[in-house]
């Protein structure tokens, strides 16, 4: 096999990450577009020593899976991989995902894999979306041929895998026909005005974000335009003008981010309408959500979400911990069946936003812990009875595995956005746990994420 080579393969099933998966003389082939069925010509891309790269050149003979995909950028575009997929069938595919990653992973088989959860939404469930500014827009293949269009700006989404290459975006599928508008307004608003965008490169500009945010409960939004330094004078018209047009938006905040990292996150926040907040409900709770806040991106689903967290914790428990406790969702969730649940985070600011929305909701048996987790946790007296403990995608941190080893509390519960990780730090406990259920709860349609609840007992 040769870079470059063109083969004809049978695409057998998909690998996490949404790519297809195939085989040419017994080595993996991943290709990139490819789905279980499909039958086509694909061209080597990378070679490895235990596997090659291809993308997909042909389709010969297409899967009886595939459908076609709603939205025009689909293919360009790096926020959905599987639009083109059945929803059923991408259900079906996410669920084996987790089951394969702890046979090839831990050499293990969990007790039960429940069907995956479906989103209520499959479109338009976001909760919040991130477009990025560029001085200098990609452009598509299609584009590159049309005279008509021409580089420059554009407020869009990343090409897959890169982070410096921005397309622009007519419509996405992931967020409603309100935050639509929004983003088109902001369009055709920042590609007139004067104001300069945010250069990678040099460091120069000034735009770098939209982040527009949407409480489905009460059908209000939040805009949030991330700039390089304060720009509330230079943003005023447009907070007028945007106002003036969605009568939805609440809040309108120019959050300011001076370090060169590209994230959507800073250190000040200008207020240039209405309030610095938006609420949203999750059954009994309400929640307020800064421009800064975390907050699970399919509210509709999260609510089943933390209803399996609570599920799989028990009735009336004396003590459970909440690791990784962030804002206090799944803390308050569990305040329910707890005589006391205490929260352990990191990040301070999160642990502001989890005390404030206990606080508004008169909740008194939830702590929260700043700092270390691995050593507050080893310094309390009190042992749980559940440890609850939702990571971020890289997973815990081993010296926290370690603690929990230590400790073993009779009941785990692992809460993952990243099957690769989860069953990194699961392996490790199952000499001493056996692995009861896994519900696997699907939180982002057509893509190849999926979030799982796992339940671990101390044999």
């Amino acid at each position: 096999m040769k870079k470059g080579q063109e083969l004809i393969l049978d695409i057998e099933k998909l690998a996490f990450g949404g790519k297809g998966i195939a085989r040419f003389e017994n080595q993996v082939v991943f290709v990139e577009g490819g789905i279980p069925g499909d039958r086509a010509e694909v061209r080597i891309r990378k070679i490895k020593k235990n596997y090659s790269d291809a993308r997909l050149v042909k389709l010969l003979q297409p899967s009886s899976l595939r459908q076609p995909a709603p939205c025009r950028h689909f293919g360009h575009c790096g926020g959905c991989k599987w639009q083109n997929l059945e929803y059923s069938e991408q259900l079906r595919f996410k669920r084996e995902q987790i089951i394969e990653s702890f046979r090839h992973l831990a050499d293990a088989q969990p007790g039960i894999v429940h069907s995956a959860l479906p989103s209520p939404l499959i479109f338009a469930y976001r909760n919040k979306m991130e477009f990025s500014f560029t001085p200098d827009r990609w452009l598509i293949p299609e584009e590159l041929s049309d005279p008509a269009v021409k580089k420059g700006f554009a407020l869009g989404l990343h090409v897959p895998g890169s982070f410096d290459r921005v397309m622009d975006i007519e419509k996405c599928w992931l967020q409603d026909d309100v935050m639509n508008k929004i983003l088109n307004i902001a369009q055709q608003y920042f590609s007139k005005s004067k104001l300069p965008v945010f250069n990678l490169k040099t460091h120069q500009g000034l735009l770098r974000f939209l982040v527009i945010r949407k409480s489905f409960s009460r059908n209000e939004y939040m805009v949030n335009v991330v700039t390089f330094q304060a720009a509330s004078e230079p943003l005023s018209e447009f907070a007028q003008l945007l106002v003036a047009e969605v009568p939805e938006i609440k809040s309108v905040i120019n959050t300011v981010n001076p370090r060169f990292a590209q994230i959507a996150f800073g250190e000040e926040e200008h207020v240039l309408y209405g309030s610095n907040y938006i609420s949203e409900k999750i059954e009994d709770f309400t929640f307020t959500i800064s421009a800064n806040s975390f907050f699970q991106t399919n509210t509709l689903q999260a609510e089943h979400l933390y209803n399996v967290v609570q599920k799989f914790a028990g009735d009336r428990i004396d003590l459970i911990w909440d690791l990784y406790s962030g804002t206090g969702t799944i803390a308050m969730f569990l305040s329910r069946i707890a005589r006391q649940v205490v929260g352990f985070e990191l990040i301070e600011s999160a642990l502001l936003d989890a005390a404030r929305n206990c606080k508004q909701n008169q909740i008194t048996n939830c702590e929260f812990v700043a700092g270390d987790i691995r050593n507050n946790i080893l310094e309390r007296k009190e042992k749980p009875d559940v440890v609850v403990t939702d990571p971020p995608r890289s997973g815990m941190h081993p010296d926290i595995v370690n603690a929990l080893l230590e400790i073993r509390p009779p009941r785990i519960i692992y809460v993952s956005c990243n099957p690769t990780t989860m069953v990194r730090d699961v392996k490790p406990l199952l000499p001493y746990y056996e692995l009861v259920e896994i519900q696997p709860v699907d939180m982002f349609p057509h893509t190849y994420h999926i979030e799982s609840v796992v339940r671990l007992e101390l044999k």
